[in-house]
């Protein structure tokens, strides 16, 4: 055994075709047949938990998104990043048939009351045996607002933020309001509950209020892992204080060491652990026997992408409809209260680093990290070493092969390293998350 720092991984998942690499679906290996059968996504859940992964989370939206020539028909025509399931029922199933396996949900913090959130991952945390995590959004899109009872659209970010906080306190106090201990489940006695050891919340903030208290006992991990994605100063505000499992997409390790740096500083000067929060940027990894090999599937990948579908993808991400805007400059003119600011970096910074114009950027569907397992480990390697993350979201490109590949191939050489683990240590998500395991 060893206390060595090491990697952690998180897989990216959608409940649908395809995930952030575009026209992926129409890849032969890729499954379409099993897309709403229980059984796929048991399979993949323990695909994952053989290799050891920390867990995996689905990002999700409601709604299909609109905002490429004021219309939905390129996005869900082409296939793009579609929720065709609510995560929520998919969960269940990948927890019944995984044991150490984190699982993840998207729920905004801006349509939900905090009463029905904690209710929701309170339950799976139970039923999960305290393996939950929740990817808290404020959503940043006005079409899901829309479709939420907010035809006027979206609060302003600062407002939403401000919301999210209240929420997470009330979900807090919710949580907090069952001691351990407060069931008794004595038959001879009749004693169901202690009611003494529960306890109303009493929250009001300014937006939020929940009385409580919670219908829900204490589950194992009491509050589930907090996941987030704040890239705006506001946003890394809010990620500073709540965020265990941070996902970004920087487009160079300098970016992502500033985006770390700068996340670390704001912790600290809140008085919280930096240790508490894993900076986990994302990567899209092809492997291949060879590098040949590996450059010659990424090959095949890049050609089956639809231009028009990475560009109503590129427009979901921006937040602005790009068959509109081509420049930076159009996009800041046009920005409105919607917006993704890490979205929004991360074309910048890939404009920077290749020498190309933003329209060109916005043109390219992400980049993929091809090459042997031993190729893709150094880049691994060098990222987490050099102190620009704490390990990885690996989303896939073609669904299942991706994984399978990853187990059977990446993981092996990464442990062969010393970088990650071979056993799951923890009886929780948080704490395979803060002890990473023997190798």
């Amino acid at each position: 055994m060893t206390t060595r720092r090491r990697m952690n991984l998180i897989a990216y998942l959608k409940a649908g075709p395809s995930t952030s690499y575009p026209s992926a679906w129409r890849h032969p290996a890729a499954t379409l047949d099993d897309l709403f059968l229980p059984e796929r996504w048991e399979y993949l859940a323990r695909v994952m938990e053989a290799a050891c992964f920390d867990g995996c989370f689905f990002a999700d939206g409601l709604g299909i998104p609109d905002l490429y020539k004021g219309s939905y028909a390129d996005y869900v025509g082409r296939g793009g990043q579609l929720s065709l399931l609510d995560p929520m029922t998919l969960l269940p199933m990948m927890a019944r048939v995984t044991r150490h396996l984190g699982l993840g949900v998207t729920l905004s913090t801006s349509f939900m009351p905090a009463y029905i959130l904690a209710r929701y991952l309170g339950s799976l945390d139970i039923l999960s045996q305290g393996r939950v995590a929740w990817n808290v959004v404020t959503t940043a899109r006005d079409f899901e607002a829309r479709n939420c009872s907010m035809p006027g659209g979206l609060p302003p970010k600062a407002q939403r933020y401000d919301m999210a906080d209240e929420v997470m306190e009330a979900c807090d106090a919710l949580w907090q309001g069952w001691d351990p201990d407060a069931l008794v489940l004595d038959r001879a006695s009749g004693v169901f509950a202690d009611p003494g050891k529960i306890r109303r919340a009493n929250y009001q903030g300014r937006y939020v209020s929940a009385e409580g208290p919670l219908s829900i006992p204490r589950s194992p991990q009491v509050r589930p892992v907090i996941m987030q994605a704040g890239s705006s100063p506001r946003g890394r505000e809010f990620a500073a204080r709540w965020a265990e499992a941070l996902f970004c997409t920087p487009a160079t390790k300098a970016d992502a060491l500033a985006y770390r740096e700068d996340i670390h500083r704001r912790m600290a000067a809140i008085g919280r652990p930096v240790e508490e929060c894993k900076v986990l940027p994302s990567f899209t990894v092809v492997l291949g026997e060879t590098a040949s090999i590996a450059q010659e599937k990424a090959a095949y990948l890049e050609s089956l992408v639809d231009p028009e579908l990475v560009l109503a993808a590129s427009s979901w991400s921006v937040v602005a409809d790009l068959s509109r805007i081509d420049t930076p400059e159009a996009l800041e003119a046009g920005s409105s209260n919607q917006g993704v600011q890490g979205h929004r970096d991360r074309m910048l910074q890939v404009a920077a680093e290749k020498g190309i114009s933003f329209a060109e950027a916005v043109r390219q569907p992400r980049a993929l990290l091809a090459g042997t397992p031993a190729m893709v480990a150094d880049v691994m390697e060098d990222w987490f070493l050099g102190e620009a993350c704490d390990g990885f979201i690996l989303p896939p490109t073609v669904f299942p092969t991706t994984f399978e590949e990853v187990g059977r191939m990446l993981v092996p050489e990464l442990q062969r390293r010393g970088l990650f683990r071979t056993a799951y240590a923890g009886r929780t998500l948080r704490e395979n998350l803060r002890d990473q395991g023997s190798y």
